[in-house]
Formats: C-alpha cells, structure tokens, sequence
C-alpha cells in the first residue's frame, strides 16, 4: 500500500507563499469590475463622480491599498509585485472613467481634437489672418502633428476614438522616468514604489487628459532623469568618456527639442530646474542647460514670434504680481456644495503630501546629501509664480512640475529608514564628507523604528503610514473625479453639436454661455464662435436685463448665407453653476427669454440641450406681422 504522506505536496508550498500577494490585487480587480457594471453615470450631480459609484469600488481601492503597503514593505517578496499594484492603481483611477461614460471627458480634450482634425483637413499649419486665435496651436505643433500621424495609422475618423484612454496612457508613460530619476538617489524598492504610488495619488490636477502638456511632462521626467543619472557627480556621462557624452548629448537634443514644438510652458519650467541644478552646484555640466536654453530660444525667436510678440505686454505686465498670477478670476470660482467639498479634498490631498515631504526632509536626513538634486529640483518651478499667471493656472503647473520629488520626499516619510546607492555613499566617505557624518549620526539617534510616527495639532500619537496611505488614495477619486457633472457630456450633447456643426454654413456664428460642450472647436477654421459669459461682467448683466433682445443684437452682424445660432446644452449650465458664473435659473431665464422671442426660431433639440437661430431681419418682420412662432424643424 503506497504511503500517500511519503509524496510531495500537489502545491508546493514555496510556491504559494509566493503567489499570496496576488489574493488582495485580484480581490480589488474583481471589486474594480463589479462596481463598474452596476455604477449609473446618467444623473451625476455636483459631487461628479464620487456619489455615483458602486460602493465596491470603494472597498476595492482599500483592498488594493493594503495589498500594496503589506507587499511593499516585506523585503522576501519579487520586485515585481509593487509594480502589479501600481498599474492596478492606475486601472482603478485612470481607466474606471473611460470604462463608464460612453464619450470622451473633458471640453480641452475636444478641442485638442478639434485641432488634430482641422490639421488632416486644411493639410498643414495656418496664420493668424486665416483662423485667429486657434493659430497659436500651429506655432506648437508637435503634439498636434504626432496625434495626426497616429490617426492616420489607425486608421481611425478622428483622436476622440481613443482619447478617453488617454489619461491612463499618459500615466503609463510617466512610469518608467519616474523610475529612472528614483533610482538615481535610493536602492530602497519599498521607497521607490512608495514614492510611485504617492506620486500617482498626488497628482490629481488633471493635465493627463488629451493635451500636448501630458506628454511634454513625460518627456520633462525623461530629461530630468537623463540629467540626474549622466551628468551627475557620478554619472561620468555614461558610455565611455567624451563619446558617451556626446550620445547623451544627442538623446538630450531629441527631447528637448520635442518638448519645444509641443508646449510652452515646460521648457521654460524645465530651464529653471536645470539652471537650480548649476547655479547651487548639483550638477557638474553646463551641456543640458545650454542645449535647452539655445533650442527654446530658437523656437520663440521663429516659428513662436507671432505669437509670443501679441502676448509680450501682458507677460511683462504679468511678472511680479504674484497675487494675480495665483487667483483664479472669474467663472473659476467652486460654487454650492459639491464643487466646493471636492475642491477641498484636493487642496488637503496636496496640503497633505507637501507636508509629509518636509516631514520626509526632517526625518531621513541622509537624503537631505544624497537626494539634494532631486530636492532642488523639487523645489525650481516656485518663482514661476512671480514671472506668470498661465491662465490663471500657475499654481496647478507648479505643483504638478514639484510632485515627483515631493512624493519621493513624502514615501521617505513613511519609512523608517531609507538606503541609498552604495556607489554614492562609498564615493562621499571616502572625501570624508562631514554632511555624510552628520546625517549617520542623526539618523542613529533618532533611532526610527518599525513604523513611521508623529504628532498632531492636539498631541495625539498617530501611528500608521497605511492610514495615511489609504487616506491619500480615497481622496484622489473627489480631488480628480468631483467635477465630472462638468467635464462629462452625454452622446446627446455630442450629437446635438455635431447636428449643429454639420448643417451650418461656412462663416456662420455659434453663440453659447461658455466653452464647456463638445466639439466647440471643430469646424473653427470656417465657424466663428462667441461665449457671452467671458465677455465682460456689464455685457453680461446687460444680457441677464433683456436675454433675447441683446443676444440678438450680437448676432445680428452675421450675413447671408452665414446664419447666427444660439446653442445651450447642459454641459454649460453645469459650468456656470458650479464655477460661479450664472446660476442655473438665471441661465434658464436667459433660454425661456430666447425661446419666446419672435426673432429666434428653434432649429434642433433634444435631452441634453437646444439650438435656436437668429432670424435674418425681413424674417423677423414677417414673424411679427402674422405672429407666427417658431418650433422645432
């Protein structure tokens, strides 16, 4: 009889102890999946996105964050396991929009595809003389160009096949610099990913839409990365002496000149990281810095000029005025409940994150030597608040450009104790660095023991990096996804303006409240438009007195065969509610007031809006003369 006992097990043990930090990842995943098939996205309200999802969402970001910091932590696991939960991260908070809402999010996104569609129908770039103000994506094309490229490729009608993935494609894309510039100053795979997963949580300003800024960010990681690893104190250029400085010379070139053609404000961003580096002698070569500098010159001084040369006197003016250049103004202002609620989740996610990077400082003084390029770097965009107010979205930029250091800062945080190359370290005690001295010392009186811990306001001993781990990751979803009853717009809205857009003739005017709807760039090169909310406060108390008899006297400069169209959908009355310009009943006076106009006929409506027309004048006279009333054709 065969002793059963004697066999090795079917399972080996080994193996399964390995496998165990797949059980809360798959758990999460299969949360992630449930939530997502019973979340209704069809009645969002001023919470966006946040009240509407499945509860089991919610619980599988938990999951997912305690899966993480358990495998993280405990050192006998792959390596490759911190990186299964960070792209698990990135599926639960980059993907869950794309997988509910039927059309791509985001106004900006639209019009970025407006811009790669009007480049494969006019074949080639424009001036200012022909299509305005849109001109000034043709002075940038390098996105634009690339994105036409790929939809060529494809295949494909237009970029907004795919453009609702792009927040997750963008994200990937930031992982592998990422890596790279971590690497650079710490062994520490529990610090790396930690940092990683901060950095993924913390950034919540939305720049990962559909927009050359996702990608130039990318590539500002990538030079940063290439700086820090080959022109460091250590780097040695790389390959072997002046030819491996000349290879990353040339990859440098490729880079830097990418990110010139494609955005305007990263170069500069990435000038002033470079120059922190020189100036406070963390980096050892003038190359990177002058490589940059000449290029974005070249850029600005040519293809550029046009419009850097109409925008100067407000740059000069805008330098120095610190105030202004971090205020929102007007119709940027969180109004009711839900929007003021989620703008505050992400102003604490952020507070929150800077804090624990100055604790990270404090606490792991061995990075305040080894990790300084990286602090310094950190810390460059700042004065960018004394040259501009991009729009009033400076401050957003800034902490967008400090985050990866400030998530490395604040990973170090919840650590006790962090290791660093040992090339770096050999390298400063042989010079007998007393820096190196003071920071060994520090470190070993302190004494730092398993878990991180600190004090609050009212003295209460916290302990917990999880909790502050899990905090940070729920808050993301409001901080990023608070706003969707704004940036979501229905297939309705899409084919209502798309309904609009295909039967108005060449040189016709679309009038709307603002900007945020679909497609409000398509058709820009033979389509004027007007958004009477940013014009300026007295035209529009003068538009909110008598709504139909003003409108109609802006529109009424449109000639024949061009038509003039009041277009209202719901995507703008959630703007104007929730960033403070009109409230929704001052907005649907303004629509009631139109639609019983005689001058205005209705031409198209459904669910998600309406699109009236301004009768030409012998139209109008008529209409009055027999009273008829307009309906829908």
């Amino acid at each position: 009889m065969t002793d059963l006992s004697d066999l090795p097990p079917f399972w080996p043990v080994r193996r399964t102890l390995a496998l165990r930090p797949a059980l809360p990842l798959l758990a999460a995943l299969a949360l992630w999946l449930y939530a997502v098939r019973h979340t209704d996205v069809s009645r969002l309200d001023d919470y966006g996105l946040v009240t509407a999802l499945h509860p089991g969402f919610w619980a599988g970001l938990v999951v997912l964050t305690a899966g993480f910091w358990s495998t993280v932590r405990d050192r006998r696991r792959p390596g490759g396991w911190p990186a299964a939960y960070v792209l698990g991260l990135l599926v639960m908070e980059r993907a869950t929009q794309a997988v509910l809402y039927p059309t791509p999010l985001y106004a900006w996104a639209w019009k970025h595809d407006g811009v790669v569609d009007h480049l494969l129908t006019a074949g080639g770039f424009q001036t200012a003389d022909r299509i305005g103000d849109m001109a000034v994506y043709d002075q940038w094309p390098g996105f634009f160009a690339a994105q036409a490229a790929l939809v060529r490729l494809l295949g494909v009608d237009s970029a907004a096949v795919y453009m609702a993935w792009w927040p997750l494609a963008s994200s990937l894309m930031l992982l592998f610099p990422l890596l790279l510039v971590y690497r650079t100053f710490t062994e520490d795979r529990r610090l790396i990913w930690t940092a990683v997963w901060l950095f993924y949580v913390g950034n919540w300003v939305g720049q990962d839409y559909f927009s050359p800024q996702s990608v130039a960010f990318a590539l500002h990681l990538g030079v940063l990365a290439v700086v820090l690893r080959r022109y460091g104190p250590s780097g040695g250029g790389g390959g072997s002496g002046r030819r491996g400085q000349v290879i990353w010379t040339v990859v440098l070139t490729v880079l830097v000149t990418a990110i010139v053609i494609s955005h305007q404000l990263t170069p500069a961003m990435l000038v002033v990281s470079l120059l922190a580096l020189v100036l406070l002698r963390r980096h050892r070569d003038w190359v990177p810095v002058v490589t940059t500098v000449v290029i974005f010159l070249a850029w600005c001084l040519t293809a550029a000029l046009p419009f850097l040369s109409a925008a100067l006197p407000d740059m000069i003016r805008a330098v120095g005025d610190v105030g202004g250049n971090v205020e929102t103004g007007y119709g940027a202002t969180p109004t009711g409940a839900g929007a003021i609620a989620t703008s505050w989740a992400a102003r604490l996610l952020s507070g929150s994150v800077l804090l624990l990077a100055a604790a990270g400082v404090w606490l792991q003084p061995v990075l305040r030597y080894r990790a300084m390029p990286l602090l310094v770097v950190t810390a460059a965009p700042l004065p960018m608040f004394v040259a501009s107010s991009y729009g009033s979205e400076m401050i957003f930029r800034v902490l967008m450009f400090m985050l990866p250091g400030v998530a490395f800062f604040a990973a170090a945080a919840l650590l006790p104790e962090v290791r660093t190359p040992a090339a770096t370290e050999a390298e400063a005690r042989a010079r007998g660095d007393a820096r190196v001295r003071d920071a060994d010392r520090v470190s070993a009186r302190r004494g730092l023991g398993d878990r991180f811990r600190f004090r609050t306001g009212f003295g209460v001993r916290v302990r917990g990096s999880l909790f502050v781990l899990l905090a940070g990751t729920l808050a993301f979803v409001p901080s990023y996804s608070g706003k969707d009853r704004v940036n979501y717009f229905p297939p309705q809205e899409v084919a209502l303006v798309g309904q609009l857009l295909d039967e108005a003739p060449e040189g016709s005017l679309v009038v709307a409240a603002n900007r945020n709807y679909p497609l409000a760039y398509a058709s820009y090169g033979s389509i004027d438009h007007y958004w009477f909310l940013e014009d300026d406060r007295s035209h529009v108390d003068e538009i909110v007195r008598d709504p139909a008899g003003t409108l109609a006297t802006d529109m009424a400069g449109v000639d024949r065969p061009s038509r003039a169209y009041l277009l209202f959908t719901q995507g703008q009355s959630a703007n104007s509610e929730m960033n403070g310009q009109l409230t929704g009943a001052r907005l649907n006076s303004v629509l009631e007031s139109v639609a019983a106009s005689p001058r205005f006929r209705l031409v198209a409506e459904n669910s998600a809006g309406a699109v009236y027309e301004l009768r030409q004048a012998e139209e109008a006279e008529g209409t009055e003369g027999t009273g008829e009333e307009g309906g829908a054709e």
